[in-house]
């Protein structure tokens, strides 16, 4: 104490408390650390892995590109700048480029990712018998003179669709002695008989086939298909009276 209690000398306490005598009373706890021996108090970082908070001069700093993440099936890496997060591809085990013939992936909707559509193929059998009353046979060239068609669709509405057709014609004939006939697709013969004996040759027939490509068709579109039935070369008084048509067809939209 000092001063004699005048107004102008007023009587003055004053007190000194060193640090070691207030240490005491300090204490540390979470995120807090205190160094009773030099009074130093801070911040206490988790050695836990994946802590990523570090000590600046200015302060406390967390890393914006630091946070990691669990990854599970085809991601690896742990989101730091040294472990980014990316697809755990395989390699290209192909001549030809990634860059123009790798397939496309797409986010969906539902944020799941989604490859290209799935490969289509369709096939489809059709058939029919025709009678005919005892059509004699021109003497020219084979022609048509029955066709047979069907309507395909290609089955995927994502990919065009190639369009593959198996057909069959078989036309049932009748010759005389000396008589000859010849069948076949459109304006193409592929079958040509002559009776050298001295009866008549019944139920002559010989079943052609052709397997033949229609092009493209395109996602979910319809086309027709036809072909026709031909006759011709006849003499004699050969004659047809009926004909069996076959069509397969193979879309395949890969």
């Amino acid at each position: 104490m000092s001063g004699s209690g005048s107004a102008a000398n007023p009587y003055v306490v004053s007190s000194d408390v060193p640090c070691a005598d207030v240490r005491d009373c300090l204490s540390a706890g979470p995120g807090i650390a205190f160094d009773t021996v030099t009074g130093q108090i801070s911040a206490r970082l988790s050695g836990q892995a994946g802590n990523n908070l570090v000590t600046r001069p200015d302060g406390l700093f967390v890393p914006t590109t630091a946070g990691t993440v669990s990854t599970g099936c085809g991601l690896t890496g742990s989101g730091a700048a040294s472990s980014p997060v990316r697809a755990n591809t395989g390699t290209w085990p192909y001549a030809c480029s990634v860059d123009t013939e790798g397939t496309v992936i797409a986010c969906g909707t539902d944020g799941r990712l989604r490859g290209e559509p799935r490969a289509v193929s369709s096939f489809l059998a059709f058939s029919e018998e025709r009678t005919y009353p005892d059509v004699v046979m021109t003497t020219a060239s084979v022609a048509v003179f029955d066709t047979y068609s069907v309507t395909v669709t290609n089955p995927s509405t994502c990919r065009p669709a190639l369009v593959m057709t198996e057909q069959e014609v078989d036309v049932w004939m009748v010759l005389p002695a000396g008589a000859g006939g010849a069948t076949g697709f459109d304006g193409d013969e592929t079958f040509y008989i002559r009776n050298t004996g001295t009866s008549t040759m019944t139920s002559v027939h010989s079943q052609a086939t052709k397997f033949l490509s229609r092009g493209m068709l395109a996602p979910g579109a319809s086309v027709a298909v036809s072909f026709g039935a031909a006759a011709g070369r006849g003499s004699g008084g050969a004659y047809y009276y009926r004909c069996n048509f076959i069509l397969r067809t193979f879309l395949l939209a890969l």
